[in-house]
């Protein structure tokens, strides 16, 4: 986790000297994103909750996204991302949510996508979502690549102050 930290640290400061709140919602990161985050000092400043998202029924359990919710989209895109990213946000009523939703390895998942894929998103007053590729099958190699370019996205997104990104 040593490698996330200064991203988790740039984040960390922005939400704090924004005065703002963070929440996720990940997947294939199984926490890592949250850990790092938590893992600073001050956390309680900034973090409001987390949730690891693995299943279906975590989604619903959690996140409170049902079957109709699901219409039309499928996990591990970047509509989905947005989607779970934005719930977290409304339900731990924080200004950012962030969530990541993918395939660690060593195989694709059940949607046909290959390991090394993954969707991220961030919303809050600005929004994105990206995807992600490593081209790896090693599992903990792309948990470690996927949180990493979460806080990446975190620090561009709460930067950006409304900017294109």
């Amino acid at each position: 986790m040593g490698d996330l930290q200064p991203l988790a640290e740039a984040a960390a400061a922005r939400l704090i000297a924004r005065k703002e709140t963070i929440a996720i919602a990940e997947s294939s990161t199984g926490g890592l994103i949250a850990a790092a985050l938590l893992a600073l000092p001050g956390a309680s400043a900034y973090f409001v909750g987390g949730a690891v998202v693995y299943t279906k029924a975590a989604r619903a359990a959690l996140m409170g996204i049902g079957e109709a919710d699901m219409q039309g989209l499928r996990p591990a895109t970047e509509a989905y991302a947005l989607m779970l990213a934005k719930r977290a946000r409304e339900r731990m009523r924080a200004t950012w949510g962030v969530a990541e939703t993918g395939a660690t390895g060593p195989t694709g998942n059940r949607y046909g996508d290959p390991a090394g894929h993954t969707c991220i998103a961030v919303a809050g007053p600005v929004e994105c979502a990206i995807t992600l590729r490593t081209g790896s099958a090693d599992r903990r190699a792309n948990m470690d690549a996927f949180a990493q370019r979460a806080l990446g996205l975190i620090v561009e997104t709460i930067a950006s102050d409304g900017k294109s990104l």
